[in-house]
C-alpha cells in the first residue's frame, strides 16, 4: 500500500511538473512571440490553446507507449470536459457573458462541446482507439478549422486586430532577436518537458501493470492535472485586454483557446496516441 502511494505520489509531482513548465514558460514564451509578431487575439488563442496542450501530448504519448491505451481517451475526454467548464467559469467571473451572444463565439462553443459528445460517443459503442480513426480525427480537425475561421470572418471582422505596419530597421530587428531567443527557449523547455514525461511513463507502467490501477483512474487524473494551464490562460486572456478596454478581445482569444485546446487533445493528441501505440503493438 505504501509503494502505491509512493507512486501515486510521483505521478502528482511529475504532472505538476509538466503543467507548471508549461504554463509558466512554455506558453509565456508563446505568447511572447504572437505579440513581438502583432498577431490577432484569435491567433494569439490558438497558439495558447496548443501550447496548453503540451502536457496532454505529452501524458497520452507516454501512456499509450506504456500500453496504456485506455488511459489515453479518458485523459483527453477529462481534459476537454474542464476545459469547458473553467471557460464557461472564467466568462461569468469577468462578466462577459453579454460577448457570448456574438454568433462566431457560440458556433466555437458548439464546436467545443462536440469534442467532448465524440469521445463519449466512442466510449459508449465500445470502439477501440484503432489506426481508422486517424484520417477521421484529421478531416475532424480541418472541417472545425474551417468553420472557424469563415464563422470569425463573418461575424467578427469588426474585431480583429489589425497588423501593425512595419517599424523602422533598428526595431524589426531588435523583433527578430527577441522572436529567435523565444525560439531557442522553446527547444530548451521541450527537451526538459521530454525528459519529465519519461519519468511519468515509468510510473504510469508501474501503477497498472505492478499494482492493477485502472487504466480510467489514471486516465482521468491526468485530465484533471493537464488541464490546469487552461484555467490561468482563460482568464489571463480576459484580463489583458480588459486593461485596454477591449473585452471582445479577450473573450475572442479564451474562446479559441478553449477550442484550439480541445481539437488538438482529441484530433491531434488522440491520433498520435494511437499511431504511437499501433507502431509499439
Amino acid at each position: 500500500m505504501i509503494k502505491v502511494k509512493i507512486e501515486i505520489a510521483k505521478l502528482l509531482i511529475y504532472s505538476l511538473l509538466i503543467v507548471m513548465i508549461a504554463k509558466y514558460v512554455l506558453v509565456y514564451l508563446l505568447r511572447r512571440i504572437a505579440e513581438t509578431l502583432n498577431l490577432e487575439a484569435r491567433t494569439i488563442g490558438k497558439i495558447a490553446g496548443f501550447a496548453t496542450s503540451i502536457p496532454e501530448i505529452l501524458t497520452v504519448s507516454f501512456s499509450t507507449a506504456t500500453g496504456l491505451v485506455g488511459a489515453s481517451i479518458f485523459n483527453i475526454l477529462s481534459s476537454n470536459i474542464i476545459n469547458t467548464i473553467q471557460y464557461i467559469f472564467s466568462i461569468i467571473i469577468n462578466k462577459n457573458r453579454k460577448i457570448l451572444k456574438n454568433t462566431a463565439i457560440k458556433i466555437d462553443v458548439f464546436l467545443s462541446i462536440l469534442t467532448i459528445l465524440i469521445p463519449i460517443i466512442l466510449i459508449a459503442l465500445n470502439i477501440e482507439m484503432e489506426i481508422f480513426l486517424v484520417p477521421l480525427f484529421l478531416t475532424f480537425l480541418i472541417a472545425f478549422n474551417i468553420i472557424n475561421r469563415n464563422m470569425h470572418r463573418k461575424y467578427l471582422k469588426k474585431f480583429e486586430i489589425q497588423i501593425e505596419e512595419k517599424r523602422e530597421n533598428g526595431k524589426t530587428k531588435n523583433k527578430k532577436r527577441k522572436t529567435t531567443f523565444y525560439g531557442i527557449g522553446l527547444l530548451i523547455i521541450g527537451f526538459v518537458l521530454f525528459l519529465i514525461g519519461d519519468k511519468l511513463s515509468i510510473v504510469l507502467e508501474n501503477l497498472c501493470n505492478v499494482f492493477s490501477t485502472p487504466e480510467w483512474v489514471i486516465g482521468i487524473m491526468l485530465g484533471f492535472i493537464t488541464s490546469l494551464p487552461e484555467l490561468i490562460t482563460f482568464f489571463e486572456a480576459q484580463r489583458h485586454h480588459a486593461k485596454k478596454e477591449n473585452e471582445e478581445l479577450g473573450v475572442i482569444e479564451a474562446t479559441n483557446n478553449l477550442l484550439s485546446s480541445n481539437m488538438t487533445c482529441l484530433f491531434i493528441v488522440q491520433s498520435i496516441g494511437i499511431l504511437i501505440y499501433a507502431m509499439i503493438y
